[in-house]
């Protein structure tokens, strides 16, 4: 029983070795002589969305169009290009979805304010149904009889 998990334990651990130096592997490390560029190049890579992998950023992602994509942000960055010029030449070959935080337009209005408003309706629905139930309603005519009959029975009583 002991040796079972002794083997058990080694195997988890070896398999954890393995995957680990394998993830690591896979994504290469850029060198930058200039820190703030590697600062810049960190940074936009950890904001981008790699198409390919839709939840994973063009840093994490080992597909080979995040590879591209990390190598074009590189080489923008020692062209002297701007993040915002970077941002706007990859939004333009892969659209929005690329950008973690899509910027505030006509077309994200929804995105940005949605939850806002479905927030704000919920909150109205239940105002209203809060109200309607809480609110007195007259008794009908059957209801009026037989609270008539209660009453006259306990003023006999």
């Amino acid at each position: 029983m002991a040796r079972r998990l002794i083997r058990t334990v080694l195997l988890a651990g070896l398999l954890t070795v393995l995957l680990g130096v394998a993830a690591a592997a896979t994504i290469e490390v850029r060198d930058f002589d200039d820190p703030q560029l590697a600062r810049r190049y960190t940074t936009l890579t950890h904001q981008l969305r790699c198409p390919k992998c839709q939840n994973e950023t063009i840093a994490a992602s080992a597909s080979p169009i995040a590879a591209d994509m990390r190598e074009r942000v590189a080489a923008m960055l020692e062209a002297g290009r701007s993040d915002r010029e970077i941002q706007d030449f990859l939004v333009q070959r892969f659209g929005e979805y690329v950008l973690y935080r899509p910027r505030l337009s006509p077309r994200t209005w929804l995105l940005w304010g949605g939850p806002f408003l479905l927030v704000g309706l919920g909150g109205v629905i239940l105002a209203w149904r809060v109200r309607r139930r809480t609110a007195p309603r007259a008794l009908d005519a059957a209801e009026r009889r037989r609270l008539d009959a209660l009453l006259d029975r306990e003023d006999r009583s």
